[in-house]
């Protein structure tokens, strides 16, 4: 399968894991569905989160004894610098849909890069789309025949970003984690997920997808690479 090549090990059944060290963990794109499970379960877990948004008037529910509701753009390198510092480790959940896709996910990519490091944070976990992971014949899934094309733009935007990370020669421990297919938006809180190559018909709830999140914070398995994951 290339770089993305699952070690056997990926694809052993994984539960949600608990009692893990409190830790401080930052959250960019914390107001979206995969940005608030974080939140969610990170909390549950015992860490303490800083949530980033770009508009905190529609996100105060995020807020609690755990988590600090913060104003931040990802795509600026001082600005992530500087919220991040003090922090183990992120999540970039971010998107923004009024902004050029390519130019946000390269930009943001970057600006993770370089300022993540100097906050002194080692584990940046991104959330990822499964066009760009591989299928079982080592085939993106956006390269498939029936993939359909007028997703391509986008999907390919989610590439470069993603070419960023894996060109970039930083100490930074990065990983993209993404669908092995796609989100099931009224899926359940299972607690059970899998590691997975790319499959459109594949699917995990935000719930289970958090928890394979939190699992590469509190044990980091796989660094440096992109993982499919889907509910099992």
């Amino acid at each position: 399968m290339g770089a993305a090549t699952l070690p056997s090990q990926q694809a052993e059944l994984v539960e949600t894991k608990r009692g893990s060290r409190m830790g401080k963990i930052i959250v960019f794109g914390a107001g979206g569905r995969a940005g608030r499970a974080a939140v969610g379960e990170a909390v549950q877990r015992g860490h303490h989160v800083t949530a980033v948004v770009r508009d905190p008037d529609r996100y105060r529910d995020l807020e609690g004894a755990q988590v600090r509701l913060l104003v931040g753009d990802v795509t600026d390198v001082d600005t992530v610098a500087d919220l991040a510092n003090g922090h183990d480790a992120a999540i970039a959940a971010a998107y923004d849909p009024g902004a050029q896709a390519d130019v946000f996910f390269t930009t943001a990519a970057q600006a993770l890069l370089d300022g993540l490091p100097r906050a002194g944070v080692r584990r940046l976990l991104v959330v990822g789309l499964a066009a760009v992971l591989e299928t079982a014949d080592g085939t993106p899934l956006m390269d498939s025949p029936s993939f359909p094309q007028e997703y391509r733009p986008f999907c390919a935007a989610h590439a470069a970003g993603a070419d960023v990370l894996r060109t970039s020669t930083t100490a930074l421990d990065w990983l993209i984690v993404s669908p092995a297919g796609d989100f099931d938006a009224d899926g359940k809180h299972s607690g059970r997920y899998t590691a997975a190559a790319a499959n459109a018909a594949s699917r995990i709830s935000h719930h289970d997808f958090a928890i394979a999140l939190l699992d590469e914070i509190d044990e980091p398995r796989h660094h440096r690479t992109h993982i499919g994951v889907e509910t099992v």
